[in-house]
């Protein structure tokens, strides 16, 4: 398992520890979380290109790559609250959309 899933994996079984709710409220507020984190990526690229006239610029495109990250960890963990096997899913599907682009790429 590549450190990044471990990592993961820690931040799940503190997570599940942690929480208050009972599993499958806990499950789906994770997933909801991901949608959080998208807004927020939304909200730096506004600030980042100064979009909002009455604001101006609040953001850099580094808060932009932050909150991609953060989409992205949010993602990881509700995919590892979703199955243990959360590495070996992803990697799969990974695989997959790599393959279609090939086969895309190739066609033409």
């Amino acid at each position: 398992m590549d450190s990044s899933w471990g990592t993961i994996d820690r931040l799940v079984g503190w997570a599940d520890e942690a929480g208050a709710l009972p599993p499958g409220e806990e499950r789906l507020l994770r997933i909801l979380k991901i949608s959080e984190e998208v807004g927020e990526v939304g909200r730096a690229v506004i600030g980042a290109t100064g979009h909002n006239l009455r604001k101006g610029v609040t953001h850099s495109w580094q808060d932009v790559q932050d909150e991609l990250c953060d989409v992205m960890v949010a993602a990881m963990i509700a995919l590892r609250t979703l199955t243990p096997d959360a590495g070996a899913v992803f990697a799969e599907r990974l695989a997959r959309v790599e393959a279609r682009s090939q086969a895309v790429r190739e066609a033409r």
